[in-house]
């Protein structure tokens, strides 16, 4: 096994910069983004009323925000799997749900107020990359199943 980590030790390493990288990104988020819903969502939202927002500012800010972690995730997905069809699957998947994602938000911000719980799902899925998460096991899940 550790003939196998000294193997792959440059995915290892670049797997580890890319996750700290988005790490990074989380940890700086008050500075690199507008945001006014990381204090609303913090606090008891249920029956509060959406903040004002800037919403062409917030519009660049969670696109911005989703292009980095994007990055950083088809990055890692790369890396991980070294497969250009799997990359290219990826970015259009990412690009479909930057799509969805970011409509559904100022769709459900506009025209349903009461709908926080909505809202906070669809932003999580817009400035986290929960992606990543999904796509990396099923991935991995595909490429152990065509070995067979």
């Amino acid at each position: 096994m550790l003939n196998k980590l000294l193997e792959n030790k440059f995915k290892l390493i670049a797997a580890v910069l890319i996750v700290l990288g988005l790490a990074l990104v989380r940890m700086f988020e008050l500075k690199l983004f507008y945001d006014p819903f990381i204090n609303y969502f913090q606090n008891d939202f249920k029956n509060l009323p959406y903040p004002q927002v800037d919403k062409l500012k917030l519009f660049y800010s969670l696109f911005f925000r989703y292009i980095i972690n994007s990055a950083l995730s088809l990055s890692l997905i790369y890396v991980l799997f070294k497969n250009r069809d799997i990359l290219k699957f990826s970015i259009i998947m990412y690009s479909l749900f930057l799509i969805v994602l970011l409509t559904a938000f100022f769709i459900v911000l506009d025209f349903f107020p009461t709908a926080s719980w909505l809202l906070f799902y669809v932003r999580r899925f817009i400035i986290q990359p929960i992606l990543v998460l999904l796509f990396i096991p099923g991935f991995y899940y595909q490429f152990q199943n065509s070995k067979k």
